[in-house]
């Protein structure tokens, strides 16, 4: 499979110089050539296949032929060590849990593949790779986590000062080995906004090779449309059609969804569940997109004032608006109504959800109100004591810390801080 630039300005290349460049010359984003639906046949037989089996069939023409079906099937195996269950809250509304992972998030997946991918690529080269992220909360521990002792690959991660929570900081701060954490005195667009522009500094790029584990890169971005088979794979059979409510930030998640409903994947539709940050809610009523400054919430993995990946969806689209608009929409929501919907899920439900799943029910529930017919699929997209000072504030009950918290909690974070982008230019040249 061969990849083309987004701005259409720059050659079209391979999966593996993709993977390692992260974004193209001209500054745009990846997208592979050709989407080929899967058979059918496929998605009818779910049941009678594992998670391993399903995600390898869905991303091999992705990465084929650079990476073999053998090793493709040993790096799917070793990202796919955790179950993705579907718990169903009443007949119109379930969630579909992903963090049960290393960093119990989302982007477990994502970076895990992505870091084996890497780790494949370079198994014989002797230039070292730098792999630059910025993270407004989730991603940064799973880069970490995942790429921690590759071989070849070191990590930078640069974070919001004082804007992730502190689990979040401390999975992201406390690795060593391989892993350096950046804290940065802006937010999360200023952390995206420096590795952007390191990515076209030619002074920086002659001296090294650098490359994203953000979801621009497509291993980080693809594999995410894993979860969205097994959740149908679990859900087919109560025969109403399904509707996936993403919580959405750089709106990569979502994107690989879609990817999902390209292959074949019965989807009748997506909502796009947003905190403050509307940049995308906005522009389905108005037609206008109009990037803003990011406002810190209490779902700050969400905190995006500029998606990166909204690019990607409308090239699924074919930039058409009025297709974008039947497949997908668009709700915002204030920390307040956050807060009760926490509050409401657990008095109902007995179900303790995170903040960014919390938007993803409500935006369930602004859909099932003119759309009565579905079945909505909600992401809780990380663990709720990753965010204990709100989850624990608002149902007035203390949380078990999982086993994964507990490894991180007492450990020391090491942290460089920086306020500028020549602040991160002179650390990568002088480390």
């Amino acid at each position: 499979m061969n990849y083309y630039s987004l701005n259409k300005k720059a050659p079209n290349t391979t999966f593996k110089n993709a993977v390692i460049k992260g974004l193209a010359p001209d500054k745009g984003l990846y997208f592979p050539e050709s989407i080929t639906p899967l058979p059918a046949d496929f998605f009818k037989n779910l049941d009678n296949l594992s998670n391993s089996e399903i995600a390898f069939t869905a991303i091999k023409q992705f990465v084929s032929p650079e990476i073999p079906e053998d090793v493709l099937k040993t790096i799917v195996e070793e990202t796919l060590s955790f179950n993705f269950p579907v718990v169903k809250l009443d007949e119109n509304v379930s969630t579909l849990e992903l963090f049960h992972g290393p960093t119990m998030a989302f982007k477990d997946v994502g970076a895990r593949f992505m870091a084996r991918c890497l780790g494949y690529f370079n198994k014989n080269n002797t230039n070292e790779v730098t792999v630059l992220v910025a993270t407004s909360g989730d991603t940064g521990g799973a880069v970490a986590n995942g790429f921690l002792g590759v071989k070849g690959v070191n990590v930078v991660i640069l974070y919001p000062s004082g804007k992730v929570s502190d689990i979040q900081e401390k999975q992201l701060t406390t690795l060593g080995q391989n892993i350096t954490a950046l804290e940065v005195d802006g937010v999360f667009d200023d952390c995206q906004d420096m590795v952007k522009r390191a990515f076209l500094d030619e002074e920086l790029t002659s001296k090294m090779q650098l490359t994203s584990a953000n979801s621009i890169n497509v291993a980080r971005w693809l594999p995410q449309l894993f979860y969205f088979i097994f959740a149908y794979k679990q859900l087919h059979n109560t025969h109403k059609k399904i509707v996936f409510s993403v919580p959405s930030g750089n709106f990569g998640n979502i994107c690989a969804g879609m990817m999902a409903q390209q292959l074949g994947l019965p989807i009748h539709h997506f909502i796009a569940s947003n905190n403050k940050n509307n940049v995308v809610t906005t522009y389905l009523k108005t037609e206008e997109y109009n990037p803003k400054p990011s406002v810190q919430t209490i779902s700050n993995a969400m905190d995006v004032g500029n998606p990166s990946n909204f690019i990607r969806i409308q090239e699924i689209h074919k930039n058409d608006f009025g297709a974008l608009t039947e497949n997908l929409s668009s709700y915002s929501f204030s920390d307040e109504e956050t807060k009760e919907a926490l509050a409401h899920i657990y008095k109902t439900y007995n179900y303790v959800a995170d903040p960014h799943g919390a938007v993803g029910y409500l935006g369930c529930k602004a859909y099932l109100k003119n759309n009565n017919d579905v079945h909505c699929v909600f992401l809780e997209t990380a663990h709720p004591t990753k965010f204990l000072d709100v989850v624990e504030d608002v149902i007035k009950e203390k949380q078990p810390l999982p086993e994964q918290i507990q490894e991180v909690m007492h450990k020391t974070k090491v942290a460089t801080k920086i306020g500028s982008y020549n602040d991160l230019k002179s650390y990568l040249l002088n480390n």
